[in-house]
């Protein structure tokens, strides 16, 4: 493309370390090829309220790399598809606003946008392509449970987080002979707290991929007394659940979310350890601590190259692709194809045998 282009980004669902280092890297790269950028505030709202669309110049976005969050806000209850809609009765309904979006961005003359999220902003931005939109995709997501790429950036530093969090804990753990439980984020894939688990010596590790025994999880608490090792180390991502049971939710969902809202199961792990074990157990959930603060250096140089690249993408006109790490290079793969396989921990992958042989209990 040799034409001057005007292209646009927004950042969805929750935040991540690392989405400014991207918004950096797009807003650069098309300046170098004298580009306008636009920045659309929280997910696709600046395309219902225009107000809310900033000019990205590299004044700008000078230095943000290293800053956690996104300048240009973020939500995960902004699906124009499902927009909920309520009148003066407070009363709330969902509706396809889809259509405004794109007279919107017809409206402006926008010719791409860089969709920057997770699994749902990759299906909304999937389904805008649909609609003709030009989208290029950015994987972003602490979970790493997003396909078609071997890490989203975000990931790196909730696991360093996680870890630092896991390590404190054994001073105090031993010093009180106590069983430190500790919740990490997780909702259906548990990588955070298996990397960080593993990493943070940890005694049990429950994942959502595996359905965990509480017997099997005392067992081993118990196994450590009469080794001699007073104190055990539980990380359990949010997403684990009993077997033959249910995960653990704080309540229903707002109208526009998939999910009910998790948050709890380290409370009630803790419980059950309490009271089979008799032993002194707190439990402690670390919650969006993982979100936050400066990306990792891993995790700013893999944001700025996903930035870069997704400019490339749209100069070659790879439209409805995403950017992907694969074998230490960026690619692009198909948004559809990414969305079509489910990425979870590997239960009999390496990492996992790693922990096993390590004698780590899953509680299986």
């Amino acid at each position: 493309m040799s034409k001057r282009l005007k292209i646009c980004i927004n950042t969805g669902g929750g935040d991540a370390p690392g989405l400014n280092a991207v918004i950096e890297a797009v807003t650069m790269a098309a300046h170098n090829r004298q580009w306008d950028v636009y920045g659309i505030k929280a997910g696709y709202n600046g395309l219902f309220n225009t107000d809310e669309i900033v000019h990205l110049t590299p004044k700008v976005v000078d230095g943000i790399a290293i800053q956690g969050g996104t300048i240009l806000g973020s939500t995960n209850k902004g699906n124009p598809f499902q927009m909920p809609v309520c009148n003066v009765a407070g009363e709330c309904e969902e509706r396809d606003m889809s259509e405004r979006v794109m007279e919107n961005f017809r409206r402006l003359r926008f010719d791409a946008l860089v969709s920057v999220g997770g699994d749902g902003s990759m299906d909304i931005a999937q389904k805008f392509f649909e609609l003709g939109m030009p989208v290029v995709g950015v994987p972003k997501t602490i979970d790493n449970d997003l396909g078609g790429t071997e890490s989203t950036f975000g990931f790196d530093t909730a696991v360093g987080i996680a870890t630092e969090a896991i390590d404190r804990l054994h001073s105090t753990a031993k010093s009180h002979d106590r069983v430190m439980v500790v919740e990490v984020m997780g909702r259906d894939a548990g990588f955070i707290a298996l990397n960080s688990g593993i990493s943070g010596n940890a005694d049990v590790i429950l994942l959502p991929e595996i359905p965990f025994d509480i017997e099997k999880v005392c067992a081993k608490i118990m196994a450590n007394e009469l080794s001699g090792r007073k104190y055990s180390i539980v990380v359990v991502a949010e997403g684990a659940m009993p077997q033959g049971g249910e995960v653990v939710a704080k309540g229903e969902g707002e109208m526009g979310r998939q999910h009910v809202l998790l948050g709890g199961v380290a409370e009630y792990v803790a419980k059950k350890i309490a009271e089979r074990t008799g032993k002194d157990t707190r439990s402690l959930v670390l919650g969006h601590l993982q979100r936050g603060g400066s990306p990792t250096t891993f995790d700013r140089l893999l944001a700025l190259r996903f930035g870069a690249a997704a400019v490339r993408a749209i100069e070659n006109g790879k439209f409805g692709h995403m950017v992907s790490l694969q074998s230490a290079d960026i690619v692009t793969v198909p948004i559809a194809e990414a969305l079509s396989v489910e990425k979870r921990v590997d239960i009999k992958g390496d990492i996992v045998m790693t922990a096993r042989d390590m004698d780590i209990c899953f509680g299986d």
